[in-house]
């Protein structure tokens, strides 16, 4: 099996089974090697109690872009560490994307660069990513 399509297989396995992902409305647009970019649209639902969007939202966007990026080698590779920082508020109606890409392959870690934008491609949040490979395989 090519790399491509292997990384493809373990994205469509993890969304199956990520019914997180699932209720935020996640849809994966790209998937290769150490790559990921998925987006969502903001719904009145995710709005906290300042009249904006939690900021969990774009958090868990970037995070599920970056279990994407991170374990379709088909290697389990958990969090390990990450930040984020918050550039933009996000309002509801926004559609959020994000873009996580590879800064590091290593053979028990791997560290990831996530770029959240909204639909007038204004960056809203910059997440960092560590992960931590197991060297389980996911299917």
């Amino acid at each position: 099996m090519s790399a491509a399509a292997l990384a493809n297989n373990v994205v469509t396995h993890m969304m199956e089974n990520d019914y997180f992902s699932q209720w935020m409305g996640v849809e994966v647009l790209e998937v290769r090697e150490g790559y990921s970019k998925i987006k969502m649209m903001i719904r009145k639902e995710m709005v906290n109690g300042f009249g904006i969007v939690h900021g969990g939202l774009a958090f868990s966007l970037a995070d599920s872009a970056f279990a994407f990026a991170c374990n379709n080698r088909n290697n389990l590779s958990v969090a390990l560490d990450v930040t984020i920082t918050f550039t933009k508020a996000v309002n509801v109606g926004d559609v959020l994307t994000a873009e996580a890409k590879e800064i590091h392959n290593g053979r028990s870690t791997g560290v990831y660069l996530i770029t959240v934008t909204n639909q007038k491609n204004d960056h809203v949040a910059l997440f960092k990513g560590t992960c931590f490979r197991t060297g389980k395989p996911l299917i």
